[in-house]
C-alpha cells in the first residue's frame, strides 16, 4: 500500500520512523512546506507542497495527517472525498461536530478512517485494557493516570488553543480515550484546570464519575523548558493492582499474596514499536477492508467529546457536570 505521511513536524517524523518497520506500507510521498525537509528524503518519494497534488495523485493509497489540530478535520474530508483512506493524529478535532462529520464520510465513501491514539497499541496499556476486560482481579475499584511535559518547543501552533486546544487536548486526551476504553461513558465529569498565558502551563485535575467507580485522570504542560516527559497508571481490582510508569516501572501487577508479577500483555516496546504497531494495523484494515475494531473513529470522536466535557467542567471550578457525550 502506497502511504503519503502529511506534514513532518514532531510526530510526522515519528511516523516516518516508525514506517520503516511495517512491510505492508510503503513511504510514497510526503507533504511538508519546509524544503530542508524535502531535501532529506530517499529517493523515490513524491515531494509535495500542496494538498491538492496529493490527494490527486491516483498512485496515492492512504494518507497519514500529521498536520496541525485544527487542520485535521478539513484535510481529513478532503482525503476521503478523493477516495483515500486515513490515519490521522489524535485529537481527531477540536469540535464533536468536525469529528462526527469524519466519521460519517468514511462510511459513506467506503474507506478506512482511523485516529493515530496510540496508547490502543502500547503494550503497558494494551495489558491493562486485557486484565480488565477479563475481569478475573475482580471489578475495578480505583483507577488513575497521568501524562506530563514541558511546554512543546517544536511546533509555535501548539501554544495557540485556537489551533491546539492546549495541553489538555495535546496530553490528556490520550487518557480521556483510554477511560472511554476501559469504563465506558462516565454519567458526570469534574475538573480544575490552570491554564498560564503565553508559553506558561496547562494542567488539569479531572474526576470521571462511574456507577462504582471514579477514574482520574491529571497532567498537562508542565513549566520548565526541561520538564520530562513522563506517563503513568495505577489501577486497583478487587484482587490486584496494575501500577506502570515510563519513567522507569514496567507495568507490574501487585496481588494479595506472592510476589509481584509483570502484567500479561505488556513488553519492551521499543522506541518506534506502538507507532509501528498502529501503522500497520491500518494497514492491514486498507487492505482487507476491515474496519479498525481496534480504534474505531466513533470513539476517537467520544474522546474529544469527552475532553470537551472536561474542559467545559474546568470553568465550574469543580463542580460536577453532565458528561455531554
Amino acid at each position: 500500500m502506497n502511504l503519503a505521511v502529511l506534514g513532518l513536524g514532531f510526530m510526522g517524523t515519528t511516523h516516518l520512523r516508525a514506517l520503516r518497520q511495517v512491510s505492508g506500507a510503503r513511504l510514497a510521498g510526503v507533504l511538508t512546506s519546509d524544503p530542508r525537509k524535502l531535501a532529506d528524503l530517499q529517493p523515490g518519494v513524491a515531494r509535495y507542497e500542496r494538498l491538492e497534488d496529493v490527494v490527486a495523485d491516483p498512485h496515492i493509497d492512504a494518507v497519514d495527517i500529521c498536520l496541525p489540530t485544527h487542520l485535521h478535520a478539513n484535510v481529513t474530508l478532503e482525503a476521503l472525498r478523493a477516495g483515500k483512506h486515513v490515519l490521522v493524529e489524535k485529537p481527531m478535532a477540536l469540535d464533536g461536530e468536525s469529528a462526527d462529520r469524519m466519521a460519517a464520510e468514511a462510511q459513506r465513501q467506503s474507506r478506512i478512517l482511523m485516529i493515530a491514539h496510540v496508547l490502543r497499541f502500547w503494550p503497558a496499556y494494551v495489558g491493562l485494557r486485557e486484565a480488565v476486560r477479563g475481569r478475573r482481579l475482580g471489578a475495578v475499584r480505583h483507577a488513575r493516570f497521568a501524562r506530563r511535559s514541558g511546554v512543546p518547543r517544536w511546533g509555535p501552533w501548539l501554544l495557540d488553543p485556537a489551533l491546539s486546544g492546549g495541553g489538555v487536548f495535546d496530553l490528556l486526551i490520550h487518557d480521556a480515550d483510554m477511560c472511554l476504553q476501559l469504563f465506558g461513558k462516565p454519567a458526570e465529569v469534574a475538573a480544575v484546570r490552570y491554564s498560564g498565558t503565553g508559553a506558561a502551563a496547562d494542567l488539569l485535575d479531572a474526576d470521571l464519575y462511574y456507577p462504582d467507580l471514579v477514574a482520574h485522570i491529571s497532567g498537562g504542560w508542565h513549566p520548565g523548558a526541561e520538564f520530562p516527559f513522563s506517563m503513568e497508571y495505577t489501577v486497583a481490582f478487587e484482587e490486584a493492582t496494575a501500577d506502570f510508569s515510563s519513567a522507569g516501572r514496567r507495568a507490574t501487577l501487585y496481588a494479595a499474596e506472592g510476589p509481584p508479577q509483570p502484567l500479561e500483555g505488556d513488553a519492551e516496546p521499543g522506541a518506534d514499536g506502538p507507532y509501528a504497531a498502529q501503522i500497520r494495523y491500518f494497514t492491514e484494515c486498507c487492505q482487507t477492508g476491515r474496519a479498525p475494531e481496534l480504534c474505531p473513529p466513533h470513539e476517537s470522536a467520544d474522546a474529544v467529546k469527552l475532553t470537551l466535557s472536561l474542559l467545559e467542567a474546568s470553568r465550574r471550578n469543580g463542580e460536577k457536570i453532565a458528561c455531554r457525550i
